[in-house]
């Protein structure tokens, strides 16, 4: 399983990845999500200009074992969502860390990422699940 360094995680299975020249953070699934949920066939995503709060679902990922709400782990409002991967969700699948990124968020600033784990602590928090 990986746990890339350089990402900020949440205890909902969410990767945030902080962009100091843009002030937005890139939002996906981790990849120990993907590899529970299986194969995934369904993303929604929410519309851009949505403002979210931290921990406002905004969106959904359903596999063909379940149903899972997205959960934001910051707040902000939504600048970007990858329409590559609505239209081919199993790209989270493959590739959940890259290609399979799912929205970005412009943030007042990179303090909003001080409440999220770690790769380090994540990993260990993964490793508490089983």
């Amino acid at each position: 399983m990986e746990f890339p360094s350089g990402l900020y995680y949440t205890k909902d299975h969410e990767w945030a990845k902080w962009d100091e020249k843009t002030g937005t953070v890139t939002v996906g699934i981790t990849d120990h999500a993907q590899d529970s949920l299986g194969d995934i066939v369904y993303l929604e995503l929410p519309q851009k200009g949505r403002s979210l709060k931290t921990h406002e679902t905004f969106g959904v990922v359903e596999s063909i074992k379940a149903v899972s709400d997205l959960y934001s782990p910051v707040s902000g409002e939504v600048v970007e969502t990858n329409a590559k991967a609505a239209e081919d969700p199993s790209v989270l699948n493959r590739a959940a860390y890259t290609d399979g990124w799912l929205m970005r968020l412009k943030v007042a600033d990179s303090a909003a990422l001080s409440g999220l784990m770690s790769s380090k602590d994540y990993e260990i928090y993964v490793a508490s699940l089983k």
